[in-house]
């Protein structure tokens, strides 16, 4: 396994090839799974710092019978990979770890809680965010401008 791996990661690796959007591609790895394919594009900013793009395509149909490739599309920045991996683990585990993929009304609620509290420190979060932003502003008084 280790071996195919290696072989796909130098068979997938591109050489400094610009995308679309000016950045340089350094690495790309092609997953195909079931009728989804996934690209996994390791790509460099012009400061050279790297992210992650992870795309997700998937052939459609239109009604005339025409193909085409619906596409949706992940940026990761390095300053994140930690944290997305290790909640991928959690995640992955999760699944690993439940009657064979499927929840039980228990673990639905146990996990419906858990993205509740999840959701509410985020808000938490955002409204602290939202607090220390407004406090940098300076009150302005009209009472100067007088009335017309």
């Amino acid at each position: 396994m280790k071996e195919e791996n290696e072989a796909n990661a130098s068979e997938f690796s591109s050489n400094n090839k610009n995308d679309a959007s000016g950045r340089e591609e350094v690495y790309t790895k092609v997953v195909r799974a079931g009728n989804r394919t996934y690209f996994l594009d390791v790509k460099s900013t012009r400061k050279n710092d790297l992210y992650l793009t992870i795309t997700e395509s998937k052939k459609k149909f239109n009604k005339d019978g025409k193909f085409f490739y619906e596409k949706h599309k992940l940026f990761l920045y390095q300053e994140d990979f930690e944290k997305f991996s290790d909640g991928l683990e959690d995640v992955f585990a999760f699944i690993r770890n439940s009657d064979n993929g499927a929840l039980s009304e228990s673990k639905e609620v146990e996990s419906h809680k858990e993205v509740k509290a999840v959701n509410k420190e985020s808000d938490i979060t955002e409204k602290e965010d939202d607090a220390k932003t407004t406090d940098e502003f300076i009150n302005v008084e009209f009472e100067d401008l007088g009335e017309k």
